[in-house]
C-alpha cells in the first residue's frame, strides 16, 4: 500500500502511556513558551496573523527540536513496532535527520493556517528523494481541525514547473493539477494512530475550525545510504541513528 498511495496509517500503535506523556511535554512547553518555537505569523500562510506584533501574532504552529524536549520522544522512535516498520520501507539501517520535522505541530483555534499542497522534499537536500515521515496524532485529528489531506500516489509522479508557484506549492487551478487534488484523501486520525508518507506524496491541510487545539508529534526518516548533501541545511544538523527493531 505504501509502494502504490505514497502514505500508509497504523491505528492505535502508540502505547497510551506513551502518547499521554508526549502530549503532556507538548502543553507544558506550550505554555512555557519554551524555545525553539515557529510562530503561525512566521510562514505567511492564509489565515496566519500578519506579524507577530498583530492580534494572534503569538499563536505557536511548531515546537522545534521535539527529539530535545523531553525523553518520551526518543523513547517512542526507537520503539522497536515503529523501527521496525521504518526498515520494511528504508532498509536494515534508519536514519533519522534532525534538520527537517523533528516536531511537535500544533493548530490552535483562532490563529492557525491553512497549508497548501506540497511535497515536503521541496526545500530538502538528499542524494535521493527517499524518506519518510512519521506523523503521530497525539490527539484526535479530522477535517474540521486541520488533520492532512494527501493525493494518493503523488510520490510516483513527476510534475512540471509550470504546475508549482514561486513557493513550490501546487497552482490549484492548472487544469493538470485539478482532477489530482479532486481525488484526494482525508487523514483521519485518532490518539495513537500514525501516519507514514513518502517525502514526495503532496499533502496540505487546512486551519483549525475548532474550539480545541491539535498536537502531532512529527519525525522523518532516511535509509543510510541516502545521505544528505554537504553544505545544506539538510546537514547542518547531527542525526541519529535508529537501533535495529530485526
Amino acid at each position: 500500500k505504501f509502494q502504490r498511495d505514497g502514505y500508509v496509517i497504523v491505528r492505535q500503535m502508540v502505547p497510551s502511556s506513551i502518547r499521554e506523556a508526549m502530549l503532556q511535554a507538548t502543553l507544558k512547553d506550550l505554555n512555557d513558551e519554551v524555545q525553539p518555537l515557529e510562530y503561525e505569523a512566521d510562514v505567511h500562510y492564509p489565515g496566519a496573523p500578519v506579524s507577530r506584533d498583530s492580534i494572534g501574532g503569538r499563536t505557536i504552529r511548531r515546537l522545534k527540536n521535539a527529539i530535545g524536549r523531553h525523553p518520551v520522544f526518543g523513547e517512542w522512535i526507537a520503539r522497536p513496532e515503529l523501527v521496525g516498520r521504518l526498515q520494511q520501507l528504508l532498509g536494515p539501517h534508519v536514519v533519522m535527520p534532525l534538520a527537517h520535522h523533528n516536531c511537535i505541530m500544533t493548530k490552535q483555534p483562532q490563529y492557525s493556517s491553512d497549508t497548501e499542497w506540497h511535497q515536503d522534499i521541496r526545500y530538502w537536500s538528499f542524494e535521493r528523494p527517499e524518506l519518510v515521515s512519521v506523523w503521530t496524532a497525539l490527539g484526535d485529528e479530522y477535517l474540521e481541525n486541520g488533520c492532512l489531506k494527501l493525493i494518493p500516489a503523488t510520490h510516483r509522479m513527476t510534475f512540471d514547473r509550470e504546475r508549482l508557484d514561486d513557493a513550490l506549492f501546487l497552482i490549484a487551478n492548472h487544469p493538470e493539477n485539478q482532477p489530482l487534488i479532486e481525488g484526494q484523501i482525508h487523514a483521519e486520525l485518532q490518539p495513537g494512530d500514525v501516519l507514514f508518507f513518502h517525502c514526495r506524496t503532496f499533502h496540505a491541510a487546512s486551519r483549525n475550525r475548532t474550539a480545541e487545539p491539535k498536537f502531532s508529534a512529527v519525525f522523518t526518516f532516511r535509509p543510510a545510504d541516502n545521505p544528505p548533501l554537504p553544505e545544506t541545511r539538510s546537514a547542518s544538523q547531527p542525526e541519529l541513528l535508529l537501533p535495529s527493531a530485526i
